[in-house]
């Protein structure tokens, strides 16, 4: 919701989103400094931030910088919010361990939006872990009115007990709009700053005296969270009880909507005497949580028995189903739908003879995965790169050379699926220069002279730049090609110090590639427009001559605004030899005819690899007039 949207907008309701409501609880709050990295599902926090005024919103070059930024202006005095999506936290956590010892000035806040099921992302974890792990409390929003209402309360507990707060959303919170109650923001007056070394120094001596502190602070957390209205028991019937959180409390509420509820706001540290005494008041206790037993495991070291993961998988986001499931495989019968009045086994109203209409159920009766309404004869959709994207001939050309490709997290990833089928490996964000010199270490030198690492512009400046630095230092180089699309196109064309703007959209000084990778030791930089196949070719193969060369693919996202001549792509079906050379790279707007291409003129960006492709000149591009 933009500035101008809200900036009038007191004590009303609004539909949001969760990432909207989590920006517009920061505002409230009254924070000052907002920093992140885009990722998805966080993506859209700072982007709805950039709406309002009175803040310094930025899109930092990596996570790691971002919470650094925010510590920096929370030392200073002046509340400060860190995002993120679950893998940024990652980056993060050299500062977020050594923080969690510092503590505060001002509110500290820090967002990690999780991706159960990985939606968007190369793996699935559960960043409650890092709230243990670094000793500092994670909440847990449920819809938009509560991501608003926990990250104003957040702030307060980082300034109450003098700690970094961990705010986690999952995917479908972000993504999801519900009702919100709008309020002001808060005038607050920055805190003073106080030079301290024995708190913000974290020298050794220093260090081993504030350990204590951050133990006995778990210990005052835990406490607080006992008598804190975040966790909340909802009793109804005691046939059942359920501890859960999170999206996990609408799903349980869904299917259980009678059932004695404990919901954790507060998903670190436990309270752990509510705890007891709920479960002292049920017949049977389940644990519902998405991902890790993190609070199972919790309950039953306490030696309170409950049945988690032994029936609700541990892979993937749950559902309502998932969770009928799951208490009926422990049950042994079916189990009434107390909202509809409808059983839910075999010979329920409206069931298939397996359960509920279209369930795969599993051997014991529960649930095998869960499934989407609709049509079950799709075709399937698996994702490719954009019609005239200039990273396609870049590939292309990498897999007609033979190369060994390390690949790196972006919209390039894509060029790892067929047909292209070009990269090798895909970790992290930055990996691929460390991993092609590893790889050609371990490589004999015919294979070694054979791998080549691609990286995105904004990622090379995310974490590129320390591996390319390396590669100099110990004189174990490969080609580097920078595949620069002039956006962060992968999380919708966010800003980075290569474009040329900022997250407000307003110019910036623009960082020069070429000049950074001269600096890192680069013995060769060469620019390319990757639409110049011919070109691209030479170039890349001069590259492989000179291992410590860097090649940038330069051509705008094809997403991106363009005032240009408009084209067409014309097929001359009479010079077709259906050798199929046109059809090689892939691009979704030229689709096969028999043995013979034809052209999508939806899709079709007429960007002219597959002209240059064809040896028969039986694709042309025309020109036309010239229109926006």
């Amino acid at each position: 919701m933009a500035y101008e949207q809200v900036k009038e907008a007191r004590s009303t309701r609004a539909l949001l989103y969760g990432n909207e409501a989590i920006a517009r609880g920061a505002w409230e709050a009254g924070v000052k400094v907002a920093a992140g990295y885009p990722g998805t599902p966080s993506t859209e926090i700072i982007e709805s931030l950039a709406g309002y005024e009175g803040i310094h919103v930025e899109w930092s070059t990596n996570e790691k910088v971002a919470l650094e930024v925010a510590t920096g202006a929370s030392i200073s005095g002046v509340r400060a919010l860190a995002t993120m999506k679950h893998v940024g936290l990652n980056v993060a956590a050299d500062p977020l361990m050594t923080v969690s010892y510092m503590g505060v000035n001002a509110g500290l806040v820090i967002v990690t939006a999780d991706d159960p099921g990985m939606h968007s992302s190369q793996n699935e974890q559960d960043n409650r872990w890092y709230g243990r792990f670094a000793y500092v409390p994670v909440l847990e929003p449920s819809d938009s009115a509560e991501a608003l209402n926990f990250t104003k309360q957040a702030f307060e507990i980082s300034e109450k007990f003098d700690v970094p707060v961990i705010v986690r959303s999952v995917t479908r919170i972000s993504h999801a709009r519900s009702l919100v109650e709008l309020g002001d923001p808060l005038e607050l007056e920055p805190r003073p700053y106080r030079k301290d070394p024995r708190k913000y120094v974290m020298l050794p001596a220093h260090a081993r005296g504030r350990k204590p502190q951050v133990v006995a602070r778990v210990k005052e957390l835990q406490k607080f969270a006992g008598d804190s209205s975040l966790n909340r028991v909802e009793w109804g019937s005691t046939e059942r009880g359920f501890i859960t959180g999170g999206v996990s409390y609408q799903y349980v509420k869904e299917a259980f909507p009678d059932a004695s509820l404990l919901k954790l706001g507060i998903s670190y540290p436990l309270p752990e005497d509510l705890i007891r005494e709920f479960a002292s008041k049920v017949r049977v206790l389940y644990v519902v949580e998405e991902l890790d037993p993190f609070w199972e495991g919790i309950v039953k070291a306490m030696g309170i028995p409950c049945h988690g993961k032994d029936a609700f998988p541990q892979v993937g986001e749950l559902s309502r189903d998932l969770v009928i499931a799951g208490v009926e495989r422990i049950e042994g019968v079916p189990v009434a739908m107390a909202r509809s009045g409808e059983a839910s086994g075999p010979g329920a109203a409206g069931a298939s003879p397996a359960g509920r209409p279209g369930e795969d159920r599993g051997p014991e009766g529960g649930l095998a995965q869960a499934t989407l309404p609709g049509p079950g004869d799709l075709p399937p959709r698996p994702p490719v790169l954009c019609p005239g994207c200039p990273h396609r001939p870049v590939f292309y050309i990498l897999k007609k050379l033979g190369l060994t490709v390390t690949g790196d997290i972006g919209c390039y990833t894509l060029g790892a699926l067929p047909p292209l089928s070009a990269k090798d490996t895909t970790t992290c964000m930055g990996a691929s220069i460390g991993h092609a010199s590893g790889m050609s270490l371990g490589m004999p030198p015919e294979q070694a002279a054979k791998v080549v690492a691609v990286i995105g512009d904004s990622t090379f400046l995310h974490s590129g730049v320390t591996p390319l630095i390396n590669m100099a230092y110990n004189r174990v180089s490969r080609p580097v090609v920078i595949l620069d699309n002039g956006t962060t196109a992968m999380t919708g064309h966010q800003g980075h110090p290569g474009t040329g703007y900022d997250a407000r959209k307003k110019p910036a000084p623009r960082i020069s590639l070429e000049d950074i990778a001269s600096a890192c030791g680069a013995k060769s930089v060469s620019v390319v427009d990757p639409y110049d196949v011919k070109s691209l070719e030479r170039t890349i193969k001069e590259a492989l001559k000179e291992p410590a060369s860097v090649v940038i693919a330069r051509r705008p996202c094809v997403l991106l605004p363009r005032r240009e001549a408009r084209k067409r792509l014309v097929f001359k079906a009479e010079l077709c030899r259906e050798c199929g050379l046109c059809l090689q790279p892939g691009c979704p707007a030229l689709e096969p005819d028999g043995k013979k291409p034809r052209v999508n003129e939806v899709l079709c960006t007429v960007c002219g690899v597959c002209a240059e492709l064809c040896p028969r000149g039986a694709l042309v591009v025309a020109e036309a007039e010239e229109v926006r």
